[in-house]
């Protein structure tokens, strides 16, 4: 638990410094745990020297090998609740390859459209997670980088440094896994509980938050 966890803080910090360095003079504020932004998909708040503000939803992948994204449809199949992906209010999803060391840039609301008309395309793949006695199953679309690349405007990948700046008074704390399928290692989201499956992007999520 504590590697997924992991995995997903490190997501947040790259995404951080990555914003901080493109924009100099902006502000980026974590508001994972901030009722306000619960169930709204964003995670971070990017406050642009002109004062615009942009919201972040952060994914974190520790697949060696994976070149696909997990987009999370169904957060919660037992109890019919649906994923970050669609009711997100980000701006942008931040999507950090740990492993390969590449963090992609993805403006939600347009890959989302170009992803809605074509979802038939892309294979399902279920995840569990387990926190305390309670198991439920995640399902998301594993869609390949180079289509979305191809299909969206404005999608854009850079190489990550060797590490991620640590966060200013904040250890590495646990975060669960969102699996892609119940078998392979994958990405993770931004924020808390256990989970048992290490298949689907790691986030925060679970709590979600959000912009609009």
């Amino acid at each position: 638990m504590r590697g997924v966890q992991g995995a997903a803080d490190r997501a947040v910090q790259h995404a951080r410094a990555w914003l901080l360095e493109t924009e100099p003079g902006s502000r980026v504020h974590d508001v994972q745990l901030d009722p306000r932004f619960q169930h709204r998909g964003v995670d971070l708040l990017w406050e642009l020297a002109s004062g615009e503000v942009r919201g972040i939803e952060v994914k974190g992948d520790r697949n060696a090998t994976r070149r696909r994204y997990f987009f999370e449809l169904v957060s919660n199949l037992e109890k019919d609740t649906p994923g970050c992906f669609l009711y997100s209010g980000a701006d942008l999803m931040v999507y950090v390859f740990l492993t390969q060391g590449e963090l992609h840039v993805l403006p939600l609301p347009r890959v989302r459209e170009w992803f809605l008309g074509r979802a038939k395309d892309y294979a399902l793949k279920h995840a569990f997670t387990q926190t305390g006695a309670i198991r439920y199953t995640t399902v998301g679309a594993v869609v390949p980088v180079r289509d979305v690349a191809e299909g969206v405007p404005g999608v854009s990948a850079v190489k990550l440094k060797r590490a991620a700046p640590e966060l200013p008074g904040k250890p590495d704390a646990p975060t669960p896994d969102t699996g892609a399928s119940n078998d392979t290692p994958g990405p993770v989201a931004a924020a808390p509980p256990a989970a048992t499956d290490a298949g689907a992007p790691e986030t925060r999520s679970r709590r979600r938050t959000g912009t609009r």
